[in-house]
């Protein structure tokens, strides 16, 4: 048995408990992956190939990954086959169930499927999840508030077919109509989050020249303003890969045309804009996190054009203003109703 590392996750520190699982094996990894756990993965395995969905670990591990493929993707594809597949919960389960449908397609028969996460990711539930590919499923191990769950492939698996879990829906904000798209384990999946409806709902009446959209999402506010201004320019930005397939599948399907890629806050981007605009995240999995947030605000001076605006909207018990007021001579609240706040600086 190896010794503790404490510098990994607490689901990776369960999996060392369990090296032998994977030890000769072609192994595939998803989900959750946040630590450095499979640099050690990758020595135990015969193979290994890491699916990854979030930019951020992504880009901070993915040239160590010297022995393995490693992809940034929201829909994995390959002539290889696997005898083990690895998926790390993430804290929605339909994102588990895509994470199985899309994968499974490239285990050998009997091929080990687990399953590992904490209990407030519903580690404790998940055997259901399950079933559709396995008639006996074990909970091999629990530590950490973690468990590991066990089965073998035994049942047939479809074709996966991507567009089969593709979620669209119609919004309307000041008579513009828009359908968006979105997969799952996508920020307010399925409906207008109403922080970004209030946002939407108080923009300067012109902007002009190049914008960028920060933690972009499905593409809702792009869109939108695409549709209300067509001749701005816009990047949109987030870090996990099933929003930007989100984003490019919502702007194919209302006809327009945005700059949509990865970028860990502003790690990837090296322009200035008229305008920055955001509904910033502040959660990472289960847990509250300000650091995107605060970050983005932080350097957001930095990439402004002189005059040039930031645009966010707050959940109200956020509190940013004290961030703003360091970067920026001149803070509005723009808007705000019992739930959210709608904040503007200008780059003097």
């Amino acid at each position: 048995m190896s010794v503790t590392n404490t510098t990994y996750s607490n689901p990776s520190q369960l999996l060392q408990r369990n090296e032998a699982l994977f030890e000769g094996k072609n192994i595939l990894v998803a989900g959750n992956i946040d630590d450095n756990y499979p640099l050690h993965l990758q020595s135990l395995a015969s193979s290994s190939t890491f699916c990854f969905s979030d930019y951020r670990h992504f880009s901070a591990i993915e040239a160590q990954l010297t022995q393995s493929e490693r992809v940034f993707t929201d829909n994995y594809q390959s002539n290889s086959k696997f005898n083990l597949l690895l998926i790390y919960m993430p804290k929605a389960k339909q994102e588990v169930q895509y994470l199985l449908a899309n994968l499974c397609p490239y285990l050998t028969p009997n091929a080990a499927i687990i399953l590992v996460g904490e209990k407030k990711c519903g580690i404790k539930s998940a055997a259901s999840l399950l079933k559709p590919y396995a008639d006996n499923i074990n909970m091999l191990d629990s530590a950490r508030h973690c468990s590991i769950l066990y089965c073998e492939l035994s049942h047939p698996v479809a074709t996966f077919k991507q567009s089969d879990w593709i979620k669209t829906y119609p919004i309307s904000v000041n008579d513009i109509n828009l359908e968006v798209c979105s997969l799952p384990g996508v920020f307010s999946h399925g409906e207008l989050d109403k922080g970004s409806e209030l946002l939407l709902q108080n923009l300067p009446k012109k902007l002009t020249g190049n914008l960028l959209d920060f933690g972009c999402g499905a593409g809702v506010l792009g869109c939108y303003l695409l549709k209300n201004h067509p001749e701005l320019e816009i990047d949109m930005v987030d870090i996990n890969a099933y929003a930007l397939a989100s984003a490019k599948l919502t702007m194919i399907k209302n006809k327009l045309n945005a700059n949509i890629f990865p970028s860990n806050v502003f790690s990837d981007i090296d322009k200035k804009y008229n305008t920055l605009l955001s509904n910033p995240p502040f959660h990472s999995g289960k847990e509250t996190n300000y650091v995107a947030a605060e970050t983005f605000i932080n350097q957001s001076s930095k990439h402004l054009k002189t005059a040039g605006a930031l645009i966010i909207v707050a959940n109200k018990f956020l509190r940013y203003e004290p961030l703003l007021s360091t970067s920026y001579k001149k803070m509005d609240i723009v808007a705000q109703n019992n739930k959210f706040k709608v904040l503007m600086c200008l780059n003097k």
